[in-house]
């Protein structure tokens, strides 16, 4: 008779418990953007609802604090701060990012060990801007079978890596930033069942330009004047697929919560572009009192770090507060979507 293989049970129900995040020091305007794409401040803001963003300066080592390491670390830490969490109480970590310029190590992996962590299970998650979405499922999961108590969720970016600066369609969008939270058990449902999907049919709306065999093939021939891989989008391609797809992903996740537009106090989309906010919160029809995360303005879009920086751009600015209920939506490259409904949680001081 075959062995019996045990079953792990975990915890009923998962929160997030703490948030931390890591915004870069140097603050970009438009006005230093507006040059090489022969546009104007205005331009940019009418298109996008983008005033400033962040950039993050020094090299990409692991050692550079400014490097996807470092942002995630720093990150990372903040988290475990604000959930009165230890490092060796981390079961797991789960790091979303599309920015990382290498293939190995992970950088959950380098990350768990920057923290002061041993031995502990570390991935990292490849899901364009709906990547954290896709890491804090996952995580809550996690926690839920009883692989871990306690998991740290990290969604960090340094896109300007792979930003053409003349690129009219996506210089002035994308920038840098990490965000991190702790997912933990909890005695009431904090974390509601993810809504998620993709398309890969519109893998040429948002996509790399050269895949790494064509850029180490390019510097092979060509040496220091071989061109780095950047990011392409296709703007109104994104637009469309977000106008007409994102209303049923939304409902989707509100509909698995079994709780209604009416119930929530934030909706925390993805900051792609502001146009396509205000076409949901539209459809949606979000009653007024909700609060709409609008962090794009400052920060612009940073991809997988996007939703945990607007989660500390409402909660630092009074409008919403740990525990309130939110539509979290996050969906990009792939062309890939998830989102949940969760409850906002304590931010680091």
């Amino acid at each position: 008779m075959p062995a019996r293989i045990d079953t792990a049970v975990g915890a009923a129900h998962t929160q997030m418990l703490g948030l931390g995040v890591y915004r870069p020091e140097r603050i970009v305007p438009n006005s230093e953007i507006v040059g090489p794409i022969d546009s104007s401040d205005e331009w940019i803001q009418t298109r996008s609802g983008i005033r400033a963003r962040r950039f993050a300066s020094g090299g990409r080592g692991s050692a550079d604090p400014e490097s996807v390491i470092g942002m995630a670390t720093e990150a990372g830490r903040r988290a475990l701060a604000a959930s009165n969490l230890d490092a060796d109480q981390i079961g797991a970590v789960v790091l979303a990012t599309s920015s990382q310029m290498v293939l190995g190590p992970s950088a959950g992996a380098v990350v768990a060990t920057n923290l002061g962590m041993s031995d502990t299970a570390a991935f990292d998650v490849s899901a364009g801007c709906a990547g954290f979405c896709y890491a804090l499922a996952n995580a809550s999961h996690m926690v839920r079978a009883g692989i871990a108590q306690y998991v740290l969720v990290i969604g960090v970016e340094r896109l300007t890596d792979l930003l053409d600066p003349t690129d009219r369609s996506c210089a002035f969008i994308f920038a840098d930033g990490a965000g991190a939270v702790v997912v933990g058990p909890s005695e009431e449902e904090g974390i509601g069942p993810v809504a998620w999907g993709s398309d890969g049919s519109q893998t040429a709306a948002i996509k790399q330009d050269k895949d790494f065999q064509e850029f180490f093939a390019e510097v092979a021939e060509k040496g220091a004047e071989a061109g780095r891989p950047f990011i392409r989008m296709q703007g109104t391609a994104v637009f469309r697929w977000a106008a007409t797809f994102l209303e049923k992903a939304c409902r989707d996740a509100l509909d698995k919560a079994g709780v209604s537009a009416e119930d929530l106090d934030v909706f925390v989309p993805h900051q792609a572009n502001s146009r396509i906010t205000d076409a949901l919160v539209r459809v949606l029809k979000m009653p007024e009192n909700v609060v709409v995360a609008k962090d794009i303005a400052e920060a612009g879009n940073t991809s997988a770090a996007s939703i945990p920086l607007a989660m500390d751009q409402v909660l630092r600015t009074g409008g919403a507060q740990p525990g309130d209920t939110a539509l979290l939506m996050g969906f990009g490259a792939g062309l890939a979507y998830a989102g949940q409904v969760v409850r906002l949680p304590r931010i680091a001081e």
